[in-house]
């Protein structure tokens, strides 16, 4: 992107950055009842600012409050097209401040300032834009009823709708869930991580000065326990729609199940892998998609593909590729644009990543931790029963795995109890849809690492999801209720006349 800054220059954004420090509730920023919690620099480990956390009165609040703001209607009722120009109207604060959410993103999270700039803000305003322009764009349904009765078959929004956001992709996760929730009508609580507040805090500020209706959205920061369970085991909220660990997410099951049987949809974790057969073509291209697919975001990416899975053919002319791109991406200080890699989210994350480097196996490249920075690390051969290929790391370590036919590619990417994504490399269309079919995941790619794009749903099998799909128009209906609405056209006097 032409128009980055330099590294002076985003911190001059950053020293004149007003952190928020307190929730977003009632439609102004209100101090929680819990403690104060330290926002972190990832790559410093210097406190950014305070924010004083939620606790279980505040949720309760702040579901009365969503719950308040959907009855009345000033949302929920709303024309479809007026929810569409106030969410476009958001979308274009978010714009105008784009440069203090991407460096406030990347000082929150330790992501690189170029990712923040170039992908994680644009594509924030294109889903919820695309989800807003969705809106009255969606029409309900008849069914086959016959002369005698009509039968209509319409979308409701669900009501008070709780968004359960990752430390991941902060901003990026809190428009795949507002998109669509608000564009279907329905009152959003939003509980970011702990860790990555900031961005949250913001938006629901601009939803404000985009003219939503207080207890719209809402925004409680604060942990699992004080804020996330409470969530989970409201009676009042309808649905809660969460990305994080599959343990995490198995707890809102649970919640739902001792509660009020609210929806859950669940986007959880992934051991996802990158099948490279015999007959890829452009190793060289093959080599950037593998790259990017390991090591983007630090490998802190539910879609990352940590699992090389490469036929014997076209091995080492690969790997010798693989590691000279690793080469490329340089690994520091996030706030530089030059840099690929930033800091991992916190101490306890870098500890545990850091830990899968205590390997017998021999890195081709990589290997080590540097202060606050893991580098890119590439392992070869590793055994299928190894931890590097069994469990997820949520870091930049790829392991890689030799196979000799198309079957042993396809069991290996299958032998996993997560099934998020896979992409696949070959010059055979045949092969390609074979290997697309019999791969269990959500999303396979083919001859690229992608996730798709807004209009394409985006989840998983087995461990990996639950419930529904981000994205798409699979996204929308997911935030609503169908109901049948059956008139009966059938004449009395008829039947009163048979025989």
């Amino acid at each position: 992107m032409s128009d980055l800054l330099s590294r002076e220059e985003y911190q001059a954004i950053a020293d004149d950055i007003n952190f928020p420090r307190t929730a977003f509730i009632d439609g102004k920023f209100k101090a929680g009842n819990g403690p104060k919690m330290p926002t972190i620099n990832p790559a410093t480990g210097e406190s950014l600012c305070d924010i004083s956390s939620c606790d279980q009165a505040d949720v309760d609040f702040a579901v009365e409050k969503a719950r308040e703001a959907f009855a009345q209607g000033h949302w929920s009722k709303l024309h479809p097209s007026e929810r569409k120009e106030r969410l476009i109207k958001l979308c274009k604060l978010i714009h105008r401040n784009r440069r203090e959410l991407a460096v406030m993103e990347s000082l929150d999270s330790g992501k690189p300032i170029k990712d923040c700039e170039e992908i994680d803000i644009p594509e924030s305003i294109e889903c919820i834009k695309w989800h807003a322009e969705t809106a009255d764009k969606i029409y309900d349904q008849t069914a086959p009823a016959g002369d005698d009765a009509i039968a209509m078959i319409v979308r409701e929004p669900v009501g008070v709708v709780a968004a359960v956001l990752p430390w991941n992709f902060p901003l990026m996760m809190l428009a795949w869930k507002i998109g669509p929730a608000l564009a279907a009508g329905n009152s959003v609580i939003v509980k970011p991580a702990e860790q990555t507040s900031l961005t949250a805090l913001r938006v629901a500020e601009l939803a404000m000065e985009a003219g939503f209706p207080r207890g719209v959205l809402q925004v409680l920061p604060g942990d699992g326990p004080s804020v996330g369970e409470p969530l989970g085991l409201h009676m009042d909220v309808d649905m809660v729609s969460f990305t994080g660990s599959t343990e995490t997410g198995r707890r809102f099951l649970r919640y739902s199940a001792d509660s009020n049987l609210k929806k859950i949809v669940l986007e959880c974790g992934g051991k996802n892998p990158a099948v490279v057969l015999e007959d890829a073509e452009d190793l060289d291209l093959v080599a950037e998609h593998v790259v990017n697919a390991a090591f983007w975001n630090m490998g802190e990416n539910c879609t990352a593909a940590s699992r090389l899975i490469v036929h014997e053919a076209v091995k080492d002319e690969l790997m010798e590729r693989i590691v000279a791109r690793t080469r490329d991406w340089k690994t520091g200080d996030p706030l530089d644009p030059a840099n690929h890699l930033g800091a991992l989210i916190d101490k306890e994350h870098h500890k545990k990543v850091s830990s899968y480097l205590k390997t017998k196996n021999k890195a081709l490249i990589g290997g080590k931790a540097k202060g606050a920075y893991v580098e890119p690390t590439i392992y070869d051969e590793v055994k299928t029963d190894d931890k590097l290929v069994t469990e997820e790391i949520f870091g930049p370590i790829m392991s890689v795995m030799t196979v000799k036919s198309f079957d042993e590619a396809i069991a290996l990417a299958n032998d996993t109890n997560y099934g998020l994504a896979a992409s696949v490399f070959t010059a055979n269309n045949k092969k390609a849809i074979r290997a697309a079919r019999a791969i269990k995941a959500g999303t396979v790619s083919v001859n690229s690492y992608a996730e798709g794009d807004i209009s394409t749903p985006f989840g998983g099998y087995k461990e990996s999801g639950f419930g529904g799909r981000d994205n798409g128009i699979h996204a929308h209906d997911q935030y609503t209720e169908l109901k049948t609405i059956w008139i009966d056209l059938s004449d009395p006097a008829s039947a009163d006349n048979v025989g």
